[in-house]
This record gives structure tokens, C-alpha cells and sequence, in this order.
């Protein structure tokens, strides 16, 4: 299987592309130069209300609507990780050793918050979720430090080793290694990726990650409360860290200072790796040459298709997913019962599909086609368990009801992708009537005319597929030579704009004032 990253970066934001054998399965966006309080980012918080009926208390970490922390997510060394925070906000000069912090009494599972915070108090917390539709950011007051092949736990003690690694003489030897490289006063959770790796691989990146706590702390003794204390690595360094295997075959980057974030990056997780990092010049959209563009238009809509006809409708509403499985006008069997377990079947592979590619979170409820058979509806369930074992979400996936119902649940800590398929009119703006087309590409004469009296000569236009196809026309005497020759502007094909729309870019790649 082929893997490519690829990445788009925009002014506004950094959209991630994952493709396997060039089909799109995952895309995130990170919004560039703001707080957007994602999950790892650390915050010197202020408790703003206790409520005991939900034995949580709400923080105040900077965001519109406060954060939320619940008891269970305190862990068991709040208590000396709190006498820590408070050691170092006092004394701005020195930094205190975390081995010789004094130990004090673990929070037990069973407790009340309020015997323990109270409003006013200042905390060290970690997004554990983001903000989704109404809700604030779920904190964390157990931090952590994630890397690559490993999880640093400030004030913690032990090593754990993922579940996934299965040989016994493996997990012994990784447990034996790190409790022998880790300075006293930190756990490690070894991660999957660190299967047969070397020891002087594990220590260097034990060192970064003990290094960044250094950074994050002495951060902390020059930060006021309710501020930002340690930021995450950006979206596109995270999915770097935690997806990189053998299987990628390239990285595309289109923009000169990620493309150097990430091969920086690369050079201290895996340095073997660097030279599959590579800059993309190409004058086309970098999400049209690589085709995600089109597979995002055609898979994030209501209505999804899959193979011989067959579609999903997916709504969202505020408590859960539904997806409806049909299974169109064609029939692959005269016998409906095997008609609607083949279409289930194939329905089953889509759904995994978007479940990935969406983020889709909480419940899930799927409306198979009806079933008699028990024996189909146990082989659709045990599919889908397959399917579901290579989702790196934490998910549950529950046997058919009597109503043909199957109930899902996956682990959500960002909003969902949602993107907007339909395009609106530019012409008649939804009034239902537009201007003659002839009249057209007269209107972006006009525009580009504009453009050039405000910018010269050396803009990029680009314009939807069809608009391009019709301005290209004939090449010898076409209005894309007139254009060029009259304006100096170079037109290109861009899959994201609507039909009319128009969109210019100056030689340095940034998008025009209008």
C-alpha cells in the first residue's frame, strides 16, 4: 500500500491530505495564527466554577466558553504536580529539580472535586478534546509529552507498553530498556512505532522529550494566568509523528517554510525518511494536481456512492451520526435476501471509509438494509469489527438490533469534517435568474482590468475548469493570449471555485486584494 502526505498551505489555514493508493482517507485543516486550542496544547488555568453535581470544575484557559475537567481526568499526582506548578510561579529565578519534589498523597479514584479545587484556584491542564459545536475545550490535568516512539509523564512512575505489540519478548525487553534510560521522576508509555527499535534511537528522543518538559516549565515562570504555555506541534508535524511508516511514499508540500518545518523534524524522528519530503512548485492548486479536490467534493456529501450503485445519506444532528444504507435501482441477485447482504457488505467498506475520512465521533447509528438471515446479519457484524481494528480512533462496535440498527461509537476530540459540496449561483447569487452568458466573460474582463491598474503586470488568475476550457479556446487568437499579452496575467484551472468565481494571486504566491 502507497501512502502520500500532502499539504496544502494557505494563507488562512494548513489542509492535510492523506491519501493510500492515491484515494483520499483522511483531511484535517489547521488554522494558522490563531489559538485554536488543540488537543496536546498546555495552559496555566483559573478555576471559574466548581459544580459538584457533575464533579467537575470549569477552567478558564483563554477560550470564548469555559474548559471542562472532571474529576477522573485530575490523575492520581495532581496533588504534587499542583505543589510543583506552585514552586516554580514563586520562585522565577531557579527551576526546581522534579526529583526532588516531594511525593504527596495520590487522588483516588472515588472523591469529590470541591475537596480539592476550589474557585480561584490556578492549575496546569492539557486539552484532552477540542472545542466541538457549543462546548468548550475537556482538559486534562495529567500531562503528558508525546513523541514519536514514546509518551513522557511528568511526576509519574513505570513504564507501560502498547497493547498492539504482541511478542512477549519484545514488550519485555522495550519495559527493561526505557525504566533503564528514563530519569527518575518521569513514566513512559512506549508507543507501538517503537517495536525493535534501538536504544540510542529511544534515548535520543527520551532526551527531547525530557528537554521540551524543561521548556514547557520554564515557560510557565514567566506566564500570568490563564495563558498558553506549550503548544502542540502544529497539525502537519503531528501527523507526521504519528503516521509515518515505510508505506509513505512521498510528502508534498507546497509552501518553503513548512517544507523545512517538516524535513527539520524528520532529520531528529527519522532521519531515513527525509528524502521522501519534496517541495511542490507546480503552478496548479497542489489539492487539484494530486485529485483531492475532486474526492472531497464527491465524498463529503450528504449523499455518498459505492460500487454497482449503491449510496449512503449521512446526517448529522447535535446527539449522533446516521448513516441509511440503499442499495439504488440495480440489483446484483434476483434473491433479496443475498441482494441486500452483498449491498450491506459493500456499504460496510464505504462507512469505515467515512468514518475516517470525515473524523466522525460519538455515535454512530447505521440503517442497513433489512436482513433476515442471522447468519448474514453475524458476517455483516464481524466485517465491520475488521474493518474497524485498523481505526486508530478508540470505537465500540455493537451487534445488529432487531430493527437493523447497528450502534457504533468512536472516540471524537475534534469536530467533524464538513465541507460544502453545493455551490451557489455567482451570477443570480440564489435568486434563480441570471445574466445572459454571453455577458460572461465580459464581467471577468472587467475584473481583471481592475486588477491590473491596482497590481501591473505578473498576476495569476485562476478560474473554474469550464471558464478556463472556454477562455482557452483556440490558443492562437484565444482570450487567455489576448488576456496575457494585453495584462500579463497568467491564467490557471483551479477544481475549488465556483463558476464564475475569479481568484488572483501576485508573483509571490499570496491571493490579491481586490
Amino acid at each position: 500500500m502507497k501512502s502520500e502526505l500532502i499539504v496544502d498551505v494557505q494563507p488562512q489555514e494548513i489542509a492535510i491530505a492523506l491519501t493510500e493508493d492515491d484515494r483520499l482517507q483522511e483531511i484535517n485543516r489547521e488554522k494558522r495564527n490563531a489559538d485554536n486550542f488543540a488537543v496536546g496544547n498546555i495552559y496555566y488555568g483559573r478555576v471559574k466554577k466548581v459544580m459538584p453535581a457533575l464533579n467537575a470544575v470549569f477552567v478558564d484557559v483563554g477560550y470564548e466558553k469555559e474548559a471542562f475537567l472532571h474529576y477522573l481526568d485530575l490523575g492520581p499526582q495532581f496533588r504534587t504536580i499542583q505543589s510543583y506548578v506552585t514552586k516554580v510561579v514563586s520562585d522565577r529565578r531557579r527551576l526546581p529539580g522534579i526529583d526532588k519534589i516531594k511525593r504527596l498523597q495520590e487522588v483516588g479514584k472515588e472523591g469529590k472535586i470541591e475537596d480539592i479545587l476550589k474557585v480561584g484556584d490556578t492549575l496546569l491542564v492539557q486539552v484532552s478534546k477540542e472545542p466541538i459545536n457549543t462546548k468548550g475545550p475537556r482538559l486534562t490535568a495529567e500531562i503528558s509529552i508525546a513523541g514519536r516512539n514514546m509518551v513522557l509523564i511528568p511526576m509519574s512512575d513505570g513504564v507501560m507498553v502498547s497493547q498492539k505489540i504482541k511478542r512477549e519478548s519484545e514488550r519485555s525487553r522495550l519495559k527493561q530498556l526505557v525504566s533503564s534510560i528514563k530519569p527518575h521522576g518521569y513514566g513512559v508509555i512506549v508507543r507501538t512505532v517503537a517495536e525493535d527499535k534501538r536504544v540510542a534511537e529511544l534515548d535520543s528522543e527520551l532526551r527531547l522529550l525530557v528537554d521540551r518538559w524543561h521548556d514547557t516549565v520554564k515557560t510557565l515562570q514567566q506566564k500570568e494566568p490563564v495563558s498558553l504555555v506549550s503548544e502542540e506541534l502544529g497539525r502537519t508535524l503531528g501527523i507526521v509523528r504519528d503516521m509515518l511508516s515505510p508505506s509513505f511514499s512521498s510528502i508534498q508540500i507546497n509552501d518553503k517554510a513548512v517544507y523545512d518545518e517538516v524535513q527539520q523534524y524528520l532529520k531528529l524522528i527519522a532521519p531515513e525518511s527525509t528524502k521522501i519530503v519534496k517541495l511542490y512548485k507546480g503552478e496548479q492548486p497542489i489539492f487539484d494536481k494530486f485529485d483531492i479536490t475532486r474526492q472531497m467534493k464527491t465524498g463529503l456529501g450528504r449523499t455518498v456512492g459505492f460500487k454497482h450503485g449503491g449510496y449512503l445519506i449521512i446526517d448529522k444532528t447535535e446527539a449522533l451520526f446516521s448513516i441509511d444504507v440503499n442499495s439504488g435501482s440495480k440489483k446484483l441477485y434476483d434473491d433479496q435476501e443475498e441482494n441486500a447482504f452483498q449491498y450491506n457488505m459493500m456499504a460496510a467498506d464505504e462507512i469505515m471509509h467515512q468514518l475516517r475520512l470525515r473524523d466522525i465521533g460519538g455515535i454512530i447509528i447505521i440503517d442497513f438494509i433489512d436482513m433476515d438471515s442471522k447468519e448474514h446479519q453475524q458476517q455483516l457484524y464481524d466485517h465491520m469489527r475488521e474493518l474497524m481494528k485498523r481505526d486508530r480512533a478508540k470505537h465500540n462496535v455493537l451487534p445488529l438490533s432487531k430493527f437493523g440498527l447497528m450502534q457504533i461509537t468512536r472516540q471524537r476530540v475534534r469536530p467533524a469534517v464538513e465541507m460544502e459540496v453545493t455551490e451557489t449561483c455567482p451570477t443570480c447569487m440564489g435568486k434563480g435568474k441570471i445574466q445572459s452568458s454571453l455577458l460572461f466573460t465580459d464581467q471577468i474582463e472587467e475584473e481583471l482590468k481592475h486588477m491590473f491598474e491596482q497590481h501591473g503586470r505578473g498576476l495569476k488568475m485562476h478560474l473554474h475548469p469550464f471558464v478556463y476550457a472556454y477562455v482557452s479556446r483556440g490558443w492562437i487568437g484565444s482570450l487567455k493570449q489576448r488576456w496575457f499579452v494585453q495584462y500579463g496575467v497568467r491564467i490557471i484551472e483551479n477544481q475549488a471555485l465556483g463558476m464564475l468565481e475569479t481568484r488572483f494571486y501576485d508573483d509571490k504566491g499570496n491571493i490579491a486584494e481586490k
